[in-house]
């Protein structure tokens, strides 16, 4: 471990990651440095959907997304409030939690798990993992906050914690939650939205990676995610950030929204779907309205909210892999990805990728009035679970 914390200015334990001071040039990501361990008493509650490249194959990567998004959703609901680390990985999601609210977060997601067979169609696995546990088995986990926007952030992890938890998710049943009783209500899923049209790239191809850095150390991981951030700047020949998929050009609002039946069975808590379904239509109307000619209903600025929309996305996040969701041309695309190649070929990291031709965007608006949103990116038709086995495959390989 390079980075250590300094016991004599730990914060209280139950406010950890709320007390964190932000950072806001992704670029510091790297400095493995600002990152602090996780309290030993906390714990990961994981998620991930099964079969979930199958559900791809049969062109259900929205549903998939849409159940990721939902596990996050169901435990910050459950737990009072959003300051709190998580991530989101396209097809499953973590969220790190305090001990006093670890049983409330924990049942949301069991019920979840429960009742995603009949609502998404889908299975969810879920588990809790005590971080000491992780670190009993060899893992480390740390964490920074990224601010993206006033009172919005999100949680990059170092260390080999989360890789370990997911392996813990998939293989070990003594941390899997037991299964909630199917009767029992549906958690709180409540700011959970899906009203966007798939996002159109400008240049041609949204390009999924995930980048693993090899090193012995901080440094030597630091060195190949700044050699990596480069060369992504050079090909694009511009920031990276300019190249976020959620351009103005590429946001697209239509009505009804395409997704509007599915949120409104997501979010009704299991009754009243229509009711639900109706007041999303009216809302999504005053939205569309809104949107065209420039209005402010309520606590709706439709201007003021799209430009931070495009502020809050998470296309680029850290969490012991570099995850980017890049809007780039094919020729771009080709020159990243051959460059990608040669620095696994030289032993330097581990990555896979995936291209498709839109990309998806899952939204949690936690507060209009006090602008307090995050928006989940990944790439259309499998994205991050298809570059994430394409990353596995190269491991298997090396």
């Amino acid at each position: 471990m390079d980075a250590k914390r300094d016991s004599t200015h730990m914060p209280d334990e139950e406010r950890f990651y709320a007390d964190l001071p932000g950072f806001t040039d992704f670029d510091d990501v790297v400095d493995f440095e600002g990152y602090v361990a996780l309290p030993e008493a906390w714990t990961v509650l994981a998620s991930d959907v099964v079969g979930s490249t199958k559900a791809i194959a049969a062109g259900r990567y929205k549903e998939v997304n849409m159940l990721g998004a939902a596990a996050i959703t169901a435990v910050l609901n459950a737990t009072g409030g959003h300051d709190l680390p998580f991530a989101f990985g396209g097809d499953g999601g973590v969220v790190a939690v305090p001990p006093s609210v670890a049983g409330p977060g924990g049942e949301a997601l069991a019920r979840l798990a429960a009742h995603a067979p009949a609502l998404f169609g889908l299975s969810l696995r879920v588990a809790e993992i005590p971080v000491n546990e992780l670190i009993a088995r060899g893992g480390e986990l740390r964490v920074r906050k990224y601010e993206l926007s006033p009172g919005n952030h999100l949680a990059m992890f170092a260390g080999n914690g989360l890789e370990l938890a997911d392996t813990i998710l998939k293989g070990d049943e003594g941390v899997r939650f037991a299964p909630a009783v199917p009767d029992e209500d549906l958690p709180d899923l409540s700011g959970l939205s899906c009203r966007w049209e798939p996002l159109t790239p400008r240049s041609g191809v949204m390009l999924s990676a995930i980048i693993k850095p090899l090193g012995d150390s901080d440094a030597a991981r630091r060195a190949v995610l700044d050699a990596v951030l480069a060369r992504a700047a050079a090909i694009l020949g511009h920031a990276v950030a300019v190249s976020t998929p959620a351009s103005p050009d590429a946001l697209r609002f239509r009505w009804p929204p395409s997704s509007a039946w599915f949120e409104a069975r997501a979010t009704s808590g299991g009754k009243g779907a229509v009711s639900r379904y109706a007041r999303i239509l009216a809302e999504s109307l005053v939205q569309l309205l809104c949107r065209r000619f420039g209005w402010r209903v309520g606590a709706f600025d439709a201007p003021a909210y799209e430009a931070e929309l495009r502020a809050n996305t998470d296309f680029r996040k850290f969490d012991g892999h570099l995850r980017m969701v890049l809007d780039t041309s094919a020729a771009q695309a080709a020159a990243f990805e051959g460059f990608l190649d040669a620095e696994y070929a030289a032993g330097r990291l581990v990555h896979g990728t995936h291209q498709a031709d839109t990309a998806l965007m899952t939204c949690l608006v936690f507060s209009l009035e006090q602008s307090e949103h995050v928006h989940f990116v990944d790439g259309a038709n499998g994205g991050y679970a298809l570059a994430a086995r394409a990353l596995k495959g190269r491991l298997g390989a090396s």
